[in-house]
């Protein structure tokens, strides 16, 4: 037995000498910071500059994205030189092969990323929705590259060069798997409790979004709770989801009851199951001021002033979109409050609440009151329309 101890020993003892040669990383440092804008659902948008184009572009900052993307119209726009390729993405909505715009340049304000390449992608539901040009996505070849602090309390971005970075007290540091995009654990209780791998989306303008397959067989969710139908919108299109709600998500330590949840019929299989169950949102990473550094990967949360804001529990069965100027209703749902009130695909929505701005995010603001009547102004057949929505709820 005396030599078996000794021959572990002097096995051990060469890997420890090696892993006193490890050495710790240089400081990371401030390179910039700059504002960004948050749209519908905590969604961050962020303003740069491409090559020597001196109109700025609106980026989605996206941890849901293994790359980076320009939109096609905005290609066309700007005469943007792009190469057919064989390469495919897939996406809520389906799977296409993409023509590439390579070695590019973004400038940020004291920033410039270079030698980007490109994947070209048709961003036009996602410019209709939010009632804004969406001239990109902003992924994995920004993220790999930085570390980055996203304070949502004072909505600006810090960028920092790769290094060991100190996190601040009073939150929680979280280890995802890291592939080209962050998959995270996550704990539920509803019919049952759970725990599973699910993506960590800042693009996606919801709470949390479960794979059908994983639904169907992991049983998480009480028959007794009828998820309603509604419209959404992914990268390549318009769709129908089922809305429920979840009773908890536990976020490595922190809790969140009655979770609004989409349910998603995942026919191309985006979400990897049964890699992954689905994705958490923008709607839960917005309570937090994030550090996402990928070179350690690591995601420290910070709870912040949104921590303990109320969910959306509202429904309509209302989908209105931002087209060619005006806003039109493009979808709604059978037997739903929109249905009852009255509303027809291609009503042309004036005004809601009283509000006149034709804000499209203001007006999806002022449909997220549930259990309240709310009097919207519609033109139908070149006459106006005074229609009462009686805004449902999901809980």
């Amino acid at each position: 037995m005396r030599y078996v101890k000794i021959a572990i020993i002097f096995l051990l003892l060469p890997l420890f000498a090696r892993s006193q040669e490890i050495l710790s990383p240089p400081p990371a440092h401030l390179i910039t910071k700059f504002p960004f804008i948050q749209y519908t659902g905590g969604v961050i948008i962020v303003k740069a500059l491409l090559d020597t184009f001196q109109q700025p572009l609106n980026f989605i900052l996206d941890t849901g994205s293994g790359g980076i993307s320009l939109d096609s119209a905005t290609c066309k726009e700007l005469n943007v030189k792009t190469r057919e390729t064989d390469t495919t993405i897939t996406g809520i909505g389906g799977i296409k092969k993409v023509h590439f715009a390579f070695n590019k340049t973004l400038h940020f304000p004291g920033l410039d990323v270079e030698k980007l390449n490109f994947h070209i992608n048709d961003y036009e539901v996602l410019s209709s929705g939010y009632g804004e040009k969406i001239d990109g996505i902003i992924g994995l070849s920004f993220f790999s590259r930085y570390i980055v602090k996203v304070n949502y309390d004072s909505m600006q971005l810090e960028i920092f060069s790769k290094g060991k970075i100190s996190y601040p007290s009073g939150g929680t540091l979280l280890h995802p798997f890291f592939a080209s995009i962050p998959v995270q654990y996550v704990n539920f209780k509803d019919k049952r409790k759970l725990g599973y791998n699910f993506y960590f989306d800042t693009g996606a303008g919801l709470a949390l979004l479960l794979s059908d397959k994983f639904v169907e067989d992991s049983a998480l969710l009480s028959s007794k709770r009828k998820p309603v139908l509604t419209g959404a919108e992914g990268m390549m299109g318009r769709l129908r989801m089922r809305l429920t709600v979840i009773k908890e998500v536990k976020l490595g330590p922190y809790r969140f009851r009655s979770v609004p949840t989409y349910l998603y019929k995942d026919d191309f299989n985006v979400t990897n199951y049964p890699f992954t169950g689905g994705l958490i949102g923008s709607e839960i990473f917005r309570r937090f001021n994030l550090i996402i550094n990928y070179g350690q990967k690591e995601i420290h949360l910070l709870p912040n002033s949104h921590y303990s804001d109320p969910f959306d529990y509202s429904y309509s069965g209302l989908s209105i979109y931002y087209i060619e100027g005006k806003i039109l209703v493009e979808d709604v749902i059978k037997s739903s409050p929109a249905d009852k009130a009255g509303f027809l695909v291609g009503d042309e929505v004036i005004g809601i609440a009283n509000n006149f701005s034709q804000n499209i995010q203001a007006y999806k603001t002022a449909l997220q009151v549930p259990n309240q009547k709310v009097k919207v102004i519609i033109r139908r057949n070149n006459e106006l329309q005074s229609l009462v929505l009686n805004i449902g709820s999901i809980l």
